[in-house]
């Protein structure tokens, strides 16, 4: 009787030790973190093998799910799974993405949920963190930036006896030197009207689109400063210093920079691993982006870190938010290619001794963000569309950006 008794007590003991959870078990949760680096990507198998093993290993009730998608249909993938309630807790967004997700209310307000933000926000460069920005608020952090700079050709700059221009004014001295080489020499070549394209010229002329508020465009995209850099392009188009490009020729920029007929152009940091792949031989040179009265200033590019306002997971989502503004996280993707937005790791010997990041990190000090608008995408066709008709010549400079002027204020009310 005795024995049936103690055989009874242990099996009750053992289905209790069964049902009770561990505490880690209990503990642990999974973050997902949505991106749009390419599953083979050197990026991305530094974010799967070394940094969100480090983060684990430092919160061990922490588990971070990496999800990639295609760059095509992410945006919309990410309005769906709002709309759906189901979806990330962090999200590497696309800069000119930030406002209009701030406005639907689908990234978290972290100037408001994240104590320390300003913290964090010290550290980086102003540009980049200005694309968080919405209504007074941030909703989110750089993660990664680039921006562009003049990439030159000094053995064509030889030919043509002149030096890497330093200013506008010396765009403008250069150009007859090198039309004097043979026609389809050009002295600069870009493609397109896009922001992207069109406002390092603007605000290095010191003009700009709208406002600060961003409430009119009046004054500003139609200003005196932002009309002089339209007429300059122009200008220089139609004296053949800068190819047609601009005004969509589909003349190939890269294939002319490499092949010796194109002198100088606009580009990111990109550009050096398919020279060294594709043309060892060529030395690429660089400046910074040629001063007008409002400076050396380039656009800014990249990508920021936000957190879903509908995760269940708040807490976990910003501790590894904030690893990614980390020393370490932020180095590793640099040696990748993704530009630190930390304006403290420059004195970092891996950026002093690096053969070209330099210049790209000088010139992020001074880049500014595409206007940081929900409506942004409207707002870049308008200027766009306008550029467009300046630079053929079918409308003056003036009369192509008050129309401009009046398109933008309408979108921007």
């Amino acid at each position: 009787m005795k024995t049936k008794l103690l055989l009874v007590l242990v099996l009750a003991l053992s289905l209790m030790v069964v049902r009770v959870p561990s505490a880690s078990a209990q503990d642990t949760v999974t973050i997902k973190f949505w991106h749009t680096y390419n599953e083979v990507s050197p990026e991305n198998k530094t974010l799967t093998d070394t940094l969100i093993p480090l983060f684990e290993k430092d919160h061990p009730n922490i588990k971070v799910e990496s999800v990639p998608y295609p760059y095509d249909g992410f945006r919309q993938a990410l309005l769906t799974s709002a709309a759906g309630g189901e979806g990330p807790d962090l999200v590497r967004l696309d800069i000119i993405w930030s406002p209009e997700f701030a406005k639907q209310g689908i990234i978290m307000n972290l100037s408001e949920k994240m104590p320390d933000f300003k913290d964090f926000a010290d550290k980086v460069f102003p540009g980049p963190l200005s694309t968080n920005a919405y209504d007074g608020a941030y909703y989110g952090l750089p993660l990664d930036t680039n921006t562009r700079v003049l990439i030159y050709n000094q053995e064509l700059l030889d030919k043509a006896g002149i030096k890497a221009p330093q200013t506008i004014d010396d765009m403008k001295a250069s150009c007859e030197a090198v039309t004097k080489l043979g026609e389809g020499n050009y002295l600069f070549s870009d493609g397109g009207t896009s922001g992207w394209n069109l406002l390092p010229w603007i605000w290095s002329f010191g003009g700009d689109i709208t406002d600060d508020k961003m409430t009119t465009a009046t004054g500003y995209v139609n200003g005196e400063k932002t009309v002089a850099a339209i007429q300059f392009l122009h200008d220089m188009i139609a004296n053949k210093c800068f190819s047609d490009g601009f005004i969509g020729s589909g003349i190939d920029t890269w294939g002319g920079y490499f092949g010796g007929t194109i002198g100088s152009m606009l580009e990111g940091p990109w550009l050096y691993p398919t020279a060294e792949s594709q043309y060892p031989n060529f030395k690429v040179s660089a400046e910074l982006m040629p001063a007008g009265e409002g400076g050396h200033v380039s656009v800014v590019g990249g990508e920021n870190i936000v957190v879903a306002a509908n995760s269940a997971h708040t807490d976990a989502a910003l501790e590894f938010l904030r690893f990614t503004q980390s020393d370490t996280y932020q180095l590793e993707m640099s040696k990748v290619g993704q530009l630190t937005v930390l304006s403290g790791l420059l004195k970092n010997e891996y950026f002093t001794n690096h053969p070209y990041y330099g210049v790209f990190l000088e010139q992020l000090q001074t880049a500014r963000a595409r206007t940081p608008h929900p409506r942004y995408n409207e707002i870049e066709t308008a200027l766009s569309d306008a550029a467009q008709l300046a630079l053929r010549g079918e409308a003056t400079a003036q009369e192509a950006m008050d129309a401009a002027a009046e398109a933008i204020d309408a979108l921007l009310k």
